[in-house]
C-alpha cells in the first residue's frame, strides 16, 4: 500500500509538465504493487492460462499453425499478467463495494475481476477443439485435458491427438442437364478444391462464396451460397470424395438467370422524394432530369448496368463505386425488383432503380490561422476555398484556393537572415484553380481504353493553374506561375497512378542589392535563385494497403519520376545550334531548367493488437530522393523549389526545417546568415521509426527515432563536406529521438512532438536543447 501512495505522489507531481512520463512511472510502480493473488476468494484458485500441445507420431505439415488455432479456442482468457504481476486485479480491488469515487472509477476503467479455475469449462473447450480438428480433415481426432494446481493458482493443459488428416481424392461437379448445374460446371476451372489437397471446411466455405459470385455475374440474382451443399464421402481410408449439389428446396427463382429491363436513374433522390418530375428516355435509360446540375451523359458514363443486358453483380458494384467516386453524391443506392413482365423469349427480367443523393453543389470555406513555422516565422494566415462539384454540368470538380499570410521572424541574433533574423518579414499571396474532369480526355488507343471498363474507380483528367508571390523584406521576392495537365486513375483500391504530361512553371525572381552580394559570392545559390522556366513532366505510382483496414501489416509505397527541359533542349539545339559551356538555351529570353528527379518512399504499419480498432502500432518510413541537373543546367543545381531540405515537424523532428546538411557542412561565421538557403541538396536519405500507443479515448502517445541527411552531387567549395561520398554517408546522418502526444478525433489530429538531437550531421550537436513541434496530422 505504501507503494500505491508513492505512485499517487508521482502522478500529482508530474502531471502538469510531463504527464506521459508520470503515467509511465506510475504504471511501473503499480506493476510492482502485488501479484494479485491476495484478491482471490478463499477456497478458489486463480486460473493462469492453458498450454495446448499436439501429440502426433510424426510432425504434421502445418502443426504450428494448427496448434495456434486450437489455442485461440481456449476459454476463458486469464487475467492480464506482466512479469508475474497483475495490475488489473489491483485496480479491480480498489472498486470492490464502491458505487462511486476514485476507486470505482479506476476499477471501471482499468480493473479486471479475477478469472477463477471454477469458471473454466474444460469439456466445452475439448469439444470445440475436436470440432475444429474435424473441420481441418482430422476426422478421428481426440483431445484430453489436465488440471495442474499450485498453492493459489491453477492452469488447464490440453493435449490434441489429431490422427490422420484426410485428403481429397475426387471432385464431382453437378451432372444434371439444368441451367443451374451447367452454370456451376462452367466455374470448374477456377475451383479452390484440388485433388490431393487436405480436406478443409474453410476452403469448402470459400468455394461456395466463389461459385455464388460467379453465378451472380451470370445473371443468377437470387442465388445464395446456402443453396449449394457439399456431400463428402469419408468412408475411404484417409481419402474423401466431394460432390457438389444444389439443395432440393432451393426456390425456382434462384435457379434461373435474370436480364435487366428498365433502369431508372434519379440524380436528386431524397428519402421523402415526392417528385412530380417526368422521366425522359435517354440511351434506353429512364432518366429523371436535373439539367441545372448534370447533363445526362455525365451520369450514364458512370453507369455499367445496361438495359436488355444480363444481370452481372460485377457491373452493379462497379456502377456503385464509379458514381460515388464522382465526388458529387452523398449516397448512392441501387435497388432491383422483378419486372412485371418478361420478354418474348421468356427470359426472367429485373427492373432497377439507381438512386443518387446529391451533396451541395457549391461550398465556400474560410480558415483564419496563426502560422508558427519551425524556421522561426510566426504570423496570421487566411485561406479561402471555393468548390463547385459540377462546374460544367458534367460532374467536373472546380476548386479555387486563395492564400494570404504575413509572418515575422521571432528569433535572434539581429542581422542574421531567415530563421535567425528577428524582425524579418515574409509575405505570401497565392491563387490557384483546379478542374478535375471525371473521365480521361484522350483518344482511343490500341494500348489504352480511356473508359477503363474493368476498373471500379472513375479515371480523371486534371487541369491546374496558379500564381504565388513570396517576398522576404530587404532580400528578395519571387512570383511563380504554373500550369499543368495530366491524368490520374486507379485499377485497384490499393493502386493509383498519376501522369502529368505538362507541368510548366515560371519563377520570376527579384532581389535587393544586399541579397545580390550573397548570390555573387555563391554561384550554386545564384543558379537556383534565377528567373527561369521549369518545363516538366512526371509520373507517380502509389501502392497503399492502409485502405485494407483488416490487415495487421500494411505497406505504403510511392515512386515518382520527373524530367524537365529535355524537349526544349532538343528543339533549341536543333534550331539555335550548339552553345558554349557558359551559355544557356532560353525560352522567351529566360533560361529553362533541365534535370531528372527520382523519389521513393516506403512505409510499413504494423498493428500490435489483432483488434482492428487498436492504435498500438510500429510504423517505419524510408525516403530516398535524387535530382540530376544536366544539359542546360549542367554543372549547376536544381531549381530551388525542386531541391531537397530536411528537418522539421514531419522529418527529423529534433532539428528545424532545412537546418541539416548538406553532408557534414556546418555554417560558420557569416555563412550562418544565409544558412537557410544553403542547406539544401540534390540527394536525400531519411529513415524514421515510431511506436504509437493508445492512452485514453482520443489521446495517443508515441516514441520515435529519426535519422537522415541531404548531400550535393557536385562539389561546392563554399559548402565543404557537402558532396556525397558513399563511405562517409552513414557517419553524416543527423539523429534525433523523442516522445509525442496526439489528440486524434479521427477527422482531425493535433500533434505535439518533443525531440532532442542525439547527433548532428557534423558530429556532436552545438545545441542539445529539445525542440517542441506542434503540427496537424501524423508525420507519416
Amino acid at each position: 500500500m505504501t507503494r500505491f501512495f508513492t505512485t499517487l505522489l508521482f502522478i500529482n507531481y508530474f502531471r502538469r509538465a510531463h504527464f506521459t512520463l508520470a503515467f509511465g512511472l506510475a504504471a511501473a510502480l503499480l506493476l510492482g504493487s502485488c501479484s494479485g493473488l491476495r484478491y482471490v476468494p478463499e477456497g478458489q484458485k486463480l486460473y493462469t492460462g492453458s498450454k495446448v500441445t499436439i501429440d502426433s507420431p510424426t510432425k504434421l505439415k502445418n502443426q504450428s499453425a494448427l496448434q495456434t488455432e486450437l489455442a485461440t479456442l481456449v476459454r476463458p482468457k486469464p487475467n492480464f499478467s506482466f512479469l508475474g504481476m497483475r495490475p488489473k486485479l489491483f485496480f479491480w480491488h480498489l472498486g470492490v463495494g464502491k458505487e462511486k469515487g476514485l476507486g470505482h472509477l479506476l476499477a471501471d476503467k482499468f480493473g479486471e475481476a479475477p478469472v477463477l479455475l471454477s469458471q473454466v469449462k474444460a469439456k466445452q473447450t475439448r469439444d470445440l477443439m475436436v470440432n475444429r480438428l474435424q473441420n481441418r480433415g482430422y476426422f478421428h481426432g481426440a483431445v484430453t485435458s489436465e488440471v495442474k494446481t499450485k498453492a493459489n493458482t491453477a492452469q488447464v493443459d490440453y493435449t490434441a491427438r489429431p490422427g490422420q488428416q484426410y485428403t481429397i481424392q475426387e471432385i464431382h461437379f453437378p451432372g444434371r442437364d439444368t441451367l443451374i448445374d451447367k452454370a456451376i460446371r462452367g466455374t470448374q476451372a477456377a475451383s479452390l478444391l484440388k485433388a490431393g489437397d487436405p480436406y478443409d471446411l474453410d476452403v469448402l466455405t470459400n468455394e461456395r462464396v466463389r461459385i455464388d459470385l460467379a453465378l451472380k455475374n451470370e445473371g443468377y440474382y437470387y442465388f445464395n451460397p446456402n443453396y449449394l451443399l457439399f456431400q463428402v464421402d469419408s468412408t475411404l481410408q484417409g481419402k474423401v470424395n466431394v460432390y457438389y449439389k444444389v439443395k432440393n428446396d432451393a426456390p425456382a427463382k434462384a435457379l434461373r438467370p435474370y436480364w435487366l429491363k428498365t433502369i431508372t436513374l434519379n440524380t436528386n433522390y431524397v428519402l421523402t422524394d415526392t417528385t412530380s418530375r417526368q422521366p425522359v428516355m435517354f440511351e434506353k435509360y429512364r432518366y429523371f432530369p436535373d439539367e441545372s446540375v448534370f447533363r445526362a451523359r455525365a451520369i450514364t458514363r458512370a453507369v455499367f448496368l445496361r438495359p436488355d443486358s444480363l444481370f452481372r453483380q460485377r457491373r452493379r458494384d462497379q456502377t456503385l463505386s464509379r458514381l460515388m467516386s464522382l465526388g458529387t453524391f452523398r449516397f448512392v443506392e441501387i435497388k432491383f425488383r422483378p419486372s412485371a413482365a418478361g420478354d418474348s423469349a421468356g427470359r426472367a427480367r429485373l427492373d432497377s432503380d439507381v438512386l443518387m443523393t446529391q451533396l451541395k453543389k457549391k461550398s465556400l470555406r474560410a480558415e483564419l490561422q496563426l502560422i508558427s513555422k519551425s524556421n522561426g516565422f510566426t504570423g496570421p494566415g487566411l485561406t479561402i476555398s471555393y468548390r463547385n462539384r459540377s462546374a460544367f454540368r458534367g460532374a467536373e470538380q472546380l476548386i479555387i484556393n486563395g492564400v494570404a499570410s504575413t509572418e515575422t521572424s521571432t528569433r535572434a541574433p539581429a542581422g542574421a537572415e531567415s530563421r535567425s533574423n528577428t524582425g524579418l518579414i515574409s509575405n505570401e499571396f497565392g491563387l490557384n484553380a483546379q478542374v478535375i474532369v471525371p473521365r480521361l480526355i484522350a483518344p482511343d488507343l490500341p494500348f489504352l481504353d480511356p473508359h477503363l471498363v474493368n476498373s471500379d474507380f472513375q479515371p480523371r483528367t486534371n487541369f491546374g493553374t496558379g500564381v504565388r508571390y513570396v517576398s522576404r523584406s530587404g532580400y528578395f521576392s519571387t512570383t511563380s506561375y504554373n500550369l499543368n495537365y495530366g491524368y490520374s486513375w486507379k485499377t485497384k483500391i490499393t493502386n493509383e497512378q498519376e501522369i502529368k504530361l505538362i507541368d510548366v512553371a515560371y519563377n520570376a525572381f527579384t532581389s535587393t542589392a544586399a541579397f545580390d552580394s550573397v548570390l555573387r559570392a555563391k554561384p550554386f545559390l545564384r543558379q537556383a535563385y534565377q528567373s527561369q522556366f521549369i518545363l516538366a513532366s512526371s509520373y507517380r505510382y502509389t501502392y497503399n494497403q492502409q485502405v485494407l483496414e483488416q490487415r495487421r501489416q500494411q505497406i505504403f509505397f510511392q515512386g515518382q519520376a520527373e524530367v524537365s527541359g529535355n524537349l526544349a533542349n532538343a528543339i533549341s539545339s536543333a534550331v539555335v545550334g550548339s552553345k558554349s559551356p557558359t551559355e544557356k538555351y532560353t525560352v522567351a529570353g529566360q533560361p529553362f531548367a533541365q534535370y531528372a528527379k527520382f523519389d521513393l518512399e516506403l512505409r510499413e504499419y504494423y498493428r500490435i493488437s489483432p483488434k482492428t480498432t487498436s492504435g498500438n502500432r510500429i510504423v517505419g518510413r524510408l525516403q530516398i530522393g535524387i535530382g540530376l541537373p544536366y544539359g542546360n543546367s549542367s554543372g549547376g543545381s536544381l531549381p530551388y523549389l525542386r531541391q531537397y531540405g530536411i528537418g522539421g515537424p514531419n522529418s527529423i523532428r529534433a532539428f528545424a526545417a532545412r537546418q541539416i546538411g548538406p553532408g557534414s557542412y556546418k555554417p560558420t561565421g557569416t555563412d550562418i546568415v544565409n544558412s537557410y538557403y544553403d542547406q539544401v541538396g540534390d540527394l536525400r536519405l531519411e529513415g524514421n521509426i515510431e511506436y504509437r500507443q493508445d492512452l485514453f479515448p482520443y489521446v495517443k502517445g508515441a516514441v520515435f527515432l529519426d535519422a537522415g541527411n541531404i548531400w550535393l552531387l557536385n562539389n561546392d567549395p563554399q559548402r565543404p563536406g557537402g558532396q556525397f561520398v558513399a563511405s562517409q554517408a552513414l557517419k553524416q546522418l543527423a539523429v534525433g529521438t523523442g516522445v509525442g502526444l496526439r489528440i486524434d478525433v479521427q477527422f482531425f489530429v493535433v500533434r505535439f512532438d518533443y525531440a532532442i538531437p542525439l547527433r548532428a550531421n557534423y558530429g556532436t550537436p552545438d545545441d542539445k536543447a529539445g525542440r517542441l513541434n506542434l503540427a496537424i496530422g501524423y508525420p507519416f
